[in-house]
Parts: structure tokens; sequence; C-alpha cells
């Protein structure tokens, strides 16, 4: 396991960043929006779109939107082809509390892959509260499938990695665990992507307890229809699963992240099943960090596009 705490080339990118996000939390609403109505569901999810675009100030970009099918079920996908057959298929699963954000969130990001040779398929999965628990998984699964039996023929490349962000690295982790549990695939992935996710949707664990309070939003409307009791099984918090043989995983998570310690336990336990696994801390980040425009963002994004471009030598 490779664990890079003390990086003094991100300590100096510290404060610059951190006067971003101090300017940044100016501009939030005084009074956010109600989300137990559908009104206010909706602005959120017209605020959380027009951030996403304004932070990450992306060009517009080519892209393929379409339904796929694969084991009885449908799903949008967003597919970035690169020029010529690539050289291996990423399956971007995008953040957003599992009830905002949507498969173009990833554009920016996924263009610089798709111009370094490879395929991304973004996934359209539904949101809660509309579509609750295990309504993402299933479309998750549901795109890894199509990848795993279409991408060689329709893409040039069957060696796929999984990546996402915060709910996104969520529900890629448990992606896997279908890949190995149901699909018997695993010997087709190169790696796992993770960007500050959470891993412990119980709240029992000493990480997920850590946070709990600040996510009550999103577990109650993702997870409306589980009882407390059944919030530990491994397809609802991944912290709880048996990793074993789940490939290399580069784990990104900011020290100022209310999700920083469930991202240290799940990649201990990570690397203690046996699966080379590398975290990068980085000092002063909150939540949401990489997507903004600051030097710690780019640092950041450079470091896990190099990460992910090297599992396709």
């Amino acid at each position: 396991m490779l664990l890079d705490l003390h990086d003094a080339a991100l300590e100096a990118l510290v404060e610059p960043s951190r006067a971003f996000h101090e300017r940044f939390q100016t501009m939030l609403p005084t009074s956010p929006p109600d989300l137990s109505t559908p009104e206010g569901l909706a602005a959120a999810r017209d605020i959380a779109g027009a951030w996403s675009g304004a932070a990450t100030d992306r060009p517009p970009v080519e892209a393929e939107d379409r339904v796929v099918r694969a084991g009885g079920r449908e799903v949008g996908v967003r597919i970035f082809h690169p020029k010529g057959a690539a050289r291996g298929v990423v399956l971007d699963i995008h953040g957003g509390g599992f009830y905002l954000g949507a498969a173009s969130m990833g554009d920016a990001r996924n263009a610089q892959l798709r111009d370094e040779g490879l395929a991304v398929v973004s996934v359209e999965y539904r949101l809660a509260p509309e579509h609750p628990w295990p309504a993402g998984p299933d479309d998750c699964e549901t795109a890894a499938r199509w990848v795993l039996e279409q991408a060689a023929a329709e893409l040039g490349s069957d060696r796929v990695l999984v990546q996402g962000g915060s709910a996104g690295a969520t529900l890629a982790v448990v992606t896997l665990l279908r890949i190995r549990d149901r699909l018997g695939a695993m010997d087709r992935v190169v790696g796992a992507n993770l960007i500050y996710g959470v891993y412990d949707l119980s709240g029992t664990s000493p990480s997920g307890g850590q946070s709990v309070d600040s996510r009550r939003y999103y577990l109650e409307a993702y997870l409306r229809d589980l009882p407390p009791t059944e919030r530990t099984q491994p397809e609802v918090s991944p912290l709880f699963a048996d990793l074993h043989d789940l490939g290399p995983a580069l784990f990104s998570v900011g020290d100022q992240d209310t999700l920083y310690e469930d991202n240290l336990a799940l990649a201990a336990r990570w690397a203690g099943a046996g699966n080379p696994t590398e975290l990068v801390v980085y000092p002063g980040a909150p939540h949401g960090f990489n997507v903004f425009p600051t030097p710690m963002a780019k640092e950041a994004n450079r470091r896990i596009r190099g990460w992910v471009s090297a599992r396709f030598p």
C-alpha cells in the first residue's frame, strides 16, 4: 500500500486553494432549497448543474448519448470515442449524493481520457428519491454488462477500469463487487479510480459515524425502503464487503473532507485484502475539491489521469 500523506509539493498548494474555497463559500445560497419538496429538489439539481459546468469551465465536447441493453435491462450512457481502436475502456460513474448530477458532469475529464486513446462510457443512472436503492447499482451493473459484452466489438478493447467520485465512487465499488460475484469478469478489470467516496452508509462504523449528520438527506432519499438494520450489507456499504480480488485501486481524498476517514478505512481494508492500493491525501482539501479551478485540483487531476492512463500500457 502506498500512502502519500505528507507530500511537500502538495503542501505548497494549500494556501491558494484554501483562498478559493473560502471565496466559494460566500457564493453559496444563504437559504438552501428545501429538498423535501419537488420544487426544492428541482432547484438543487439546477444549481448543481450550473456549478458543475462553471467549476470545470468545460468546453463543448463530442460524445454519443444512447441507450444500451444488457442482462434484460437498459440504461442511458454517454460514450466518448477515441480516434481508432481504444487502448481500453473507462466505466465512469458520476457523483451527486445519489440524487444530483448527470453523466455529462465528467465531460472535461472524460474528453481528456478520450484524447489519450481511451474510450469512456459514463452511466446515466436513475437518481433518488424518485428511484431509490437498488436502482442506481442496477443501472451501473447494466452498463458494466454492456461494456463487458460489447466493448471489444464496438470500442476496440475489452479491458475495463471503473471510476467514480463521491457517490459515484460508492457505486463504482458496488459495481466491481457485482462484476466479481455476478459476472465473473474481474480478469477484464485493470483497476478502480475512487475519488472521495462514501463507503459506510449505515453510520455504524467509526469512519461512517463521522459524517452521518451531514449526509442524512441523501441517505434517506437513497435508502428510503431499506431499514437501518440492513444498511451494512456490502451492496449498500462496501466498507463491510469481502474485498478480495478487486484489483488495483487509487484512492484520492482531501483531509478536510467529511468522508476523509471513510476513505482511509476502505483503502486500508482494500490493501488488507491483498489488492494493490494507492492512497493520496490532499492537504487542506474539502469534499469535491478537484472539480474547482485551484492549483490543488489541477495537480490532483494530473495525478489521477496519469494513474488511469498507466493501467492501459
